[in-house]
């Protein structure tokens, strides 16, 4: 069907701008007339055009008739940009397929009738699964008004994380840790809990061209570091208060005042949030409070202790795991996932769309726990 091949087309353009463009989505659009592809764009970062303009642009005065595919409803509205339906209809363009609507406020169903009021033929929901999953930040962050949480963790093959003495470098191979920096350059944030941080003083940096050295080290992104630190344990001298990128430490109202000033005076900006029954920070809450700062992704690294409270809260919308091809034992040897687990099997939290690859000498396990849908005019909902 060459319907589905355009739209095919505009998600791969749309994937060319991941982890470029928060807070916006990934967009990737694609002019066709006669059969014959005559314009192409993608949204490369937030501020600068929308995939629709820049296909518009390259069509020039072929697009006039031509039919658009757009992997996310065009916006009406202004922004930093003016809106995209507005350069549509100028440009004459026949007919539209959206993948999905827009689920933004400020959009969400506005452009499709906007563009059906001009005369357009308008149409909805070509591969809109795939459209909806390559935008999970976006439409968790639009939806829930918080980040989408991606928890990760190698384990050996009996399942621990480290050995009983702590000891957990190097568990997973350096393919497996290439693969984890490409995701910190892909995502607004990373995470960890103050039990690693007094453990390994990492740095939390994105370093993919220590691996890759094809990738250019000056477009390395550092994902801005947040550490649940309830008591404001960070050391000052912390490798992750001295490194580029910033810092946000989540203590609690029981943080000595001292130490969250001399935090401060460092350079990291201290949230004070609420505690859970357990009197650790409430994750709920920061994921809010994260979302109105306009992160829409969150990689989760903690350990046992910081994945059972993300568990715990049902927070964790995707999951990556790397299993190393070594055993340690150890009764005591830490497993993944702390905090009070479940008392049934039939309430596991299940993987669905889960898939196994290889990563360098590992396996890598990674699977959806919860997604959000396309967001489809009612005629089409089931």
């Amino acid at each position: 069907m060459k319907e589905q091949k355009f739209m095919e087309r505009a998600l791969q353009l749309a994937l060319k701008a991941k982890g470029n463009t928060s807070p916006n989505p990934l967009v990737g659009a694609v002019l066709v007339k006669e059969g014959t592809i005559i314009g192409e764009g993608y949204h490369r970062k937030a501020g600068t055009a929308h995939a629709e303009v820049v296909a518009l642009q390259e069509a020039g005065q072929e697009a006039v008739d031509a039919t658009l595919y757009v992997t996310l409803e065009p916006c009406s509205h202004f922004g930093r940009t003016a809106p995209c339906t507005d350069a549509i209809i100028a440009a004459g363009v026949k007919s539209v397929s959206m993948a999905m609507l827009d689920p933004n406020p400020q959009v969400a169903g506005k452009g499709l009738d906007k563009l059906k009021q001009q005369g357009i033929d308008v149409h909805v929901g070509l591969m809109a699964q795939e459209a909806a999953r390559i935008n999970q930040p976006f439409l968790t962050w639009i939806t829930a008004k918080r980040p989408q949480v991606l928890a990760k963790w190698a384990m050996t093959l009996d399942g621990k994380i480290a050995t009983v003495q702590g000891d957990s470098k190097w568990i997973s191979s350096p393919a497996s840790r290439q693969q984890v920096h490409q995701w910190r350059q892909e995502r607004d944030a990373i995470l960890v809990g103050i039990g690693t941080v007094l453990a390994d003083d990492p740095e939390l940096t994105t370093r993919i061209a220590d691996f890759d050295l094809t990738f250019p080290r000056q477009e390395q992104k550092h994902p801005l570091r947040v550490i649940l630190d309830s008591q404001a344990r960070t050391p000052l001298q912390a490798r992750l208060l001295h490194g580029p990128g910033k810092t946000l430490i989540a203590v609690t109202d029981k943080a000595p005042v001292e130490r969250i000033k001399a935090l401060e005076e460092k350079g990291a900006e201290v949230w004070i949030c609420p505690f859970d029954e357990a009197g650790k920070i409430d994750v709920a809450y920061l994921l809010q409070r994260l979302g109105r700062a306009g992160i829409t992704s969150l990689l989760v690294e903690g350990g046992a202790a910081v994945h059972g409270a993300f568990f715990q809260a049902k927070m964790v919308d995707q999951l990556a795991v790397f299993i190393a091809p070594k055993i340690v034992g150890g009764a005591q040897a830490p497993s993944p996932v702390g905090g009070m687990g479940l008392e049934q099997m039939a309430q596991a939290w299940q993987l669905s769309q889960w898939q196994g690859r290889r990563s360098g000498e590992d396996w890598l396990l990674e699977g959806t726990l919860q997604e959000v849908g396309p967001c489809l005019p009612e005629s089409l909902k089931s």
